[in-house]
């Protein structure tokens, strides 16, 4: 099994490789992992077309929901996108903060960021910054954001803990997160699990479904709200690359399930931020 470490170093670079492929490979795959499939167009993405600020040159297909659409951002709002990749999610938000707000994209990935400073340059916008930073030590001060957003990230943390309690931290009193995500109900195949590919991929780093709720009330959150779910189906001819026939059999036959999910929860209106062990920045 991959440390921390090693986990987040293959993250860092199948990202890498990914913001300097064509997009078209990027939306044949599964979850921009690579081109695993000719089964489907994409397997955990969600259709923006129909959104306000999408850009297609923005959009790496890398995605498994739309938290934009369920954030309830506001004009004025500053929103801190986690795992911000080419900007896509960061324009769409700032289609509905406006003028007078503000949007925070962090991504730890160099040519990402480069990727999204480019689009950002030709939209020609100025209201929308993009970080390098680790969003387990995010580089903003606390207080800040009115909205986190994420989408189709914290499952390649291996900390998602530790990420939590950042979001915690830079959300105001009173505001709140909306993220798309990855989970789990029922125990994947070993082969599965532990693959550094399927890791990137997005699945495999997913943990179970009851514990990623846990986490977020455990770190203070209240008002939590399961926003949309829906199930994710992997193709047989990327299985075939993992498990044999019976143990493929198996999985698709089981009580495991792999899920998108949106969740929306609110950080306590008295919540203050410099009260002790919250590790203001």
């Amino acid at each position: 099994m991959q440390t921390e470490a090693e986990l987040k170093e293959i993250v860092r670079k199948k990202y890498g490789e990914i913001a300097l492929q064509d997009v078209s490979v990027n939306l044949a795959s599964c979850c921009g992992a690579g081109g695993c499939s000719t089964e489907v167009y994409n397997i955990m993405t969600d259709d923006y077309t129909g959104l306000e600020g999408y850009n297609t040159e923005a959009d790496l297909g890398l995605g498994c929901g739309l938290p934009t659409q369920f954030a309830k951002i506001s004009k004025g709002d500053t929103v801190i996108d986690l795992g911000s990749g080419a900007g896509n999610d960061c324009f769409v938000a700032l289609a509905e903060t406006g003028e007078t707000g503000k949007v925070i994209g962090i991504d730890f990935t160099p040519a990402m960021l480069e990727l999204a400073r480019k689009n950002a340059i030709a939209r020609g916008v100025s209201n929308v910054e993009f970080r390098q930073g680790d969003i387990e030590d995010m580089p903003v001060a606390g207080n800040k954001a009115d909205v986190v957003i994420s989408n189709c990230v914290l499952n390649l943390v291996p900390n998602k803990d530790g990420v939590f309690k950042e979001i915690y931290r830079v959300l105001k009193p009173g505001g709140h997160f909306s993220i798309s995500d990855i989970v789990l109900v029922g125990k994947l195949p070993d082969a599965l699990r532990k693959d550094a590919e399927m890791y990137a991929g997005c699945v495999s780093g997913a943990i179970q479904k009851e514990v990623y709720m846990e986490l977020i009330q455990a770190n203070g959150f209240v008002n939590i709200t399961l926003q949309k779910e829906k199930a994710i189906i992997i193709p047989d001819d990327i299985l075939s690359n993992y498990l044999d026939t019976a143990a493929l059999q198996s999985f698709k036959t089981g009580n495991t399930g792999i899920f998108s999910i949106t969740v929306y929860a609110e950080k306590q209106m008295e919540a203050a931020c410099c009260a002790p062990g919250c590790g203001c920045k």
